[in-house]
């Protein structure tokens, strides 16, 4: 009996691998840690998403006037009601002093960046936690999210900037002594370092709000009593204050540059000392606020 072996046919037919083809390559795996300890504020990376920026920002804005039947006009409205009260209580009851100014005037103009700084930071401080769906879902600079706060801040102060403006001209036709010199352009400068002193506190409260919700609370209380503390906003410090008073204006940041701020939009000699003091302390309160938040920010999506 024949016995006849076939092949497979698959085996048959198989071609051997061409001479010229390479083996593939090999793929390199790379691993993502987050990374841990304190960390420095990237500003790269915050400016490849600075349209989110300006979009969270404008968002923020938005948000805050919407359904509202005044809406912007409430950026307005705000510092011009503490105007009037601080003008019943202190310019005509208590008469305190301010430096041969209208009082509406004095103390509106330092008001407007006081408005602006607790605006930002009762924003700032409450904006990781009103994140939380954003947070959880995609990576971004969570820094941007106080940042933004900050921002739609800005947007009230500019607009409330206005009323000063016209406040400015109708005293000034009245024989207010105003006077606009060289020191207005310091205006720019005093705000960044307002604006750096508000992001320094917003961000290092909104870290501390997301570990501990108490601070929800504690911020308007904090507010208020940083306004009272700030003697510079409602009233004309006298050269010779006690001692007690004179160290209570060098730490307080805001003393300084409201004062400065005041002087350099109305014509005013500009107290240079309490400035430069100022600047060294808002250095201080942005570079640990931001190096807090950047420390904690990892487990923000954890524990929100």
């Amino acid at each position: 009996m024949d016995s006849t072996s076939y092949a497979s046919p698959s085996l048959a037919t198989a071609a051997p691998p061409a001479a010229t083809e390479q083996a593939a390559p090999e793929l390199s795996l790379t691993y993502i840690r987050p990374a841990s300890g304190w960390q420095l504020i990237n500003v790269r990376e915050l400016w490849q998403y600075h349209e989110l920026l300006f979009f969270l920002t404008w968002r923020d804005v938005k948000v805050r006037y919407k359904q509202t039947l005044l809406g912007a006009a409430w950026a307005i409205l705000q510092p011009v009601l503490m105007m009037i009260v601080f003008t019943i209580f202190f310019g005509r009851m208590a008469k305190v002093p301010t430096g041969n100014l209208p009082y509406p005037l004095f103390v509106f103009a330092g008001l407007l960046p006081w408005t602006f700084f607790s605006t930002a930071i009762a924003n700032a401080g409450n904006s990781v936690v009103g994140s939380e769906r954003l947070i959880t879902k995609i990576y971004f600079p969570r820094l941007a999210i106080p940042l933004a706060a900050v921002g739609a801040a800005i947007v009230d102060f500019a607009i409330a900037f206005l009323v000063l403006i016209v406040l400015m001209g109708y005293y000034a036709m009245k024989g207010a002594p105003i006077h606009l010199t060289t020191n207005i352009l310091l205006v720019p400068v005093i705000f960044a370092l307002i604006t750096l002193a508000a992001v320094g506190v917003g961000t290092l409260l909104a870290a501390l709000n997301v570990a501990y919700r108490d601070f929800k609370y504690v911020l308007p209380f904090m507010v208020q009593l940083w306004l009272f503390a700030t003697p510079t906003v409602y009233m004309q410090p006298d050269a010779s204050a006690s001692a007690r008073m004179q160290f209570a204006l060098a730490i307080n940041p805001l003393a300084g540059l409201i004062a400065s701020f005041r002087a350099a939009v109305l014509g005013g000699p500009v107290p240079w000392n309490h400035l430069a003091l100022s600047a060294l302390s808002v250095a201080i309160l942005f570079l640990v606020g931001c190096l807090y938040f950047r420390k904690v920010e990892d487990s923000f999506a954890d524990i929100i």
